[in-house]
């Protein structure tokens, strides 16, 4: 790698770092929902998207972002696995529990043959029906969240520097598709899951995680509309409506919850 890239990459890494470790912090000082929402914005998944268009043309980034779209099906695993590994077990069997049930998914939604509208299809129905199946685990409540220890901040900028460094590095060696699995790797939930879960408790962290269920539903259809408008628009320009659907998605759900919130008695 010359001096440039080496450079290039670096800066690559300290933006999508400082930029996960901001929103990462604000979602950990919300409430459940609220951080939930923050959460499952493309916090981590929007950069590394982003460099990887820098590297590469309009069709690669359309087939990378269908395989993103694929690779969310898994996340609902991961969550709900979570959900429930996260009142019995502690952070290291819960956390690697997720993971394992991610991977999996993940191997085995590959071997189906998804065009977009079906893998669309198909991350709504998944995440339509995670959510009343998930409902046991929103009861709990956090109490006083102790100090943040002093690794948690390092290890979320190391985490996703390492992401968007083996994103930028071996996308060729991973094609389209697999670039696209690398890119929505579940970076700001395991972060704050490793931190949260041994400070308020597995019950109080799954309420956080497990909230995020609605928020991946929008996610989803961003990524689709983008894959679908990458080669016709460009992949900036789709990368950019892609990051505003799920700002408005987000950002509705919020409103509804506050509402809904109000009205109750």
């Amino acid at each position: 790698m010359s001096g440039t890239g080496f450079w290039l990459l670096a800066m690559k890494m300290a933006i999508a770092a400082a930029i996960v470790v901001t929103v990462s912090i604000i979602a950990e000082k919300s409430k459940p929902f609220i951080a939930a929402m923050v959460a499952t914005l493309p916090v981590s998944a929007g950069p590394a998207l982003v460099f990887l268009a820098m590297g590469h043309d309009d069709a690669f980034m359309g087939a990378a972002l269908g395989g993103s779209l694929v690779t969310n099906l898994a996340l609902a695993f991961y969550i709900g696995g979570y959900g429930w590994l996260a009142a019995r077990f502690s952070v290291v069997p819960a956390l690697g529990g997720a993971f394992v049930l991610w991977l999996m998914a993940g191997y085995l939604l590959k071997l189906v043959p998804w065009t977009l509208l079906s893998a669309l299809l198909a991350n709504i129905v998944l995440y339509l029906a995670m959510i009343p199946l998930t409902k046991a685990f929103l009861i709990a409540k956090a109490g006083l969240v102790p100090p943040r220890p002093w690794f948690a901040l390092p290890l979320r900028a190391l985490a996703v520097a390492s992401l968007v460094a083996a994103l930028t590095t071996l996308s060729d060696a991973l094609g389209p598709y697999g670039s696209g699995w690398l890119a929505v790797f579940p970076v700001v939930l395991s972060s704050l899951i490793a931190i949260l879960h041994p400070r308020i408790g597995g019950p109080a962290t799954a309420t956080m995680i497990v909230s995020g269920l609605p928020g991946m539903i929008g996610f989803a259809i961003a990524l689709a509309v983008a894959a679908s408008l990458a080669e016709p628009l460009g992949r900036y320009a789709a990368l950019g409506i892609g990051l505003l659907i799920t700002l408005i998605w987000n950002g509705g759900l919020v409103l509804l919850k506050s509402r809904r919130s109000s009205a109750a008695p």
